[in-house]
């Protein structure tokens, strides 16, 4: 099949298509974290929980992934429908309202599920596209980023919206995702087919340029989901002293700071293709670390301001996100390219798990939010060392065409 004929785009839409239905059921919780907390009596602990149970299960279900070489085995049309299928049903069962126990074991599960979502993905638009995979992978992380951004939006629209209502929408969401990850076909790229050895795994790691790749990623992941998972409170913390924008909906605001990371995975994807990888990945972690740290300075005003750099936050945090990915697909051995990305995405994830939980003990031991997020830009510095260390090895002409 012509990767120039048009069927690349037609299929990509398709798999953009399906990641924002599947994705919107990561934050399901956390949307309605105020009305949960109330209704179920969560302490601050548990509350937490029904966000890192997601990340949790991300990590067990990527590293089982990488290990058992499920994206490299599999046909991924088929993991990523299941697991779609999976992750609706699991996110449902919150409207059985179980207790503490079993909410944050059901968000474990929708994790696990998300893992057979998310990497291969990735590993499959890539069999589209060479040329201008950057751009494409970014289109796709893009995708993420507005499933995730979703269900602030539901919630967004009104007050009265019942918290069953986008727990509702986003199970059904992605139940109907599986149907359309079904008729996805493979790309005229594909990469070579491999079997289990565990073996595998300690390849990857001896992989120097690859490993400083995933420093990069996970750099960028220390500040990314706890960003997206706490700026909420965030936002309504900051409103409570009066400085507020969008009639003070802290919602609206957080849906905005995270949907916009849509266009700026389009930027990173277009800018990683013509200025390469490296460059591309330390200036976006430069900005988006320097917001982690200014934003305080407006956290009581003027609202106009504190909007402002929340806005280029959210638009530079996630928008290096897929150029991580993409180095590794083109750096890693070509049979292990499914392990790789779910190895990648898995040690990503636990590094959130600990930031989310340690972000409100920081702020409780600070007495407040206004400097809670400075404890995120040592992530984006480590990220920014990284890449402009891979980018001065030979290896790192595979990437980008030779731009690195």
């Amino acid at each position: 099949m012509d990767e120039s004929a048009g069927n690349r785009w037609f299929y990509l839409a398709l798999t953009c298509l399906a990641v924002v239905l599947s994705l919107t059921t990561w934050f399901s919780a956390t949307a309605v974290i105020p009305e949960l907390t109330v209704r179920w009596s969560l302490t601050g602990t548990e509350a937490a929980w029904l966000t890192n149970g997601v990340q949790a299960g991300f990590v067990v279900g990527a590293l089982t992934a990488s290990i058992l070489s499920l994206a490299d085995i599999w046909r991924m049309q088929h993991l990523m429908a299941g697991a779609a299928l999976l992750g609706g049903i699991a996110n449902a069962a919150l409207l059985i309202e179980p207790n503490a126990a079993g909410a944050i074991a059901a968000r474990f599960v929708t994790g696990v599920a998300l893992a057979g979502v998310y990497p291969p993905a990735m590993k499959y638009t890539a069999t589209w596209f060479v040329r201008g995979r950057g751009l494409a992978l970014g289109l796709l992380v893009g995708s993420l980023t507005l499933g995730s951004a979703m269900p602030h939006l539901v919630r967004a629209l009104g007050a009265g919206i019942e918290w069953t209502t986008v727990v509702g929408i986003t199970s059904l969401a992605s139940i109907g995702s599986a149907a359309i990850f079904l008729v996805l076909r493979d790309g005229p790229h594909p990469f070579s087919r491999t079997r289990v050895d565990l073996r595998q795994v300690g390849s990857i790691l001896r992989n120097r340029p690859v490993m400083l790749a995933n420093t990069g990623y996970f750099g960028h992941m220390w500040e990314l989901y706890a960003m997206w998972g706490w700026f909420l409170a965030y936002a309504k913390a900051s409103f409570a002293t009066g400085n507020s924008v969008f009639d003070g909906n802290a919602s609206l605001l957080t849906f905005a700071v995270v949907a916009i990371g849509m266009p700026g995975c389009i930027l990173g994807g277009w800018l990683s293709d013509r200025i390469g990888r490296c460059h591309t990945t330390a200036l976006m972690m430069t900005i988006s670390g320097l917001c982690a740290l200014a934003i305080g300075l407006t956290f009581d005003g003027p609202g106009w301001l504190f909007a402002a750099i929340a806005l280029v936050w959210g638009l530079t945090v996630v928008a290096d996100s897929a150029q991580f990915s993409t180095a590794v697909t083109e750096l890693s051995e070509q049979h292990q390219v499914g392990s790789a990305l779910a190895l990648q995405m898995g040690v990503g994830f636990a590094i959130t798990i600990l930031v989310i939980w340690v972000t409100p003990l920081v702020v409780n031991a600070l007495g407040g939010w206004r400097w809670g997020f400075v404890m995120l830009a040592p992530g984006p510095l480590v990220g920014v060392w990284a890449m402009l260390r891979l980018r001065g090895m030979s290896a790192a002409t595979a990437m980008a065409g030779g731009l690195r």
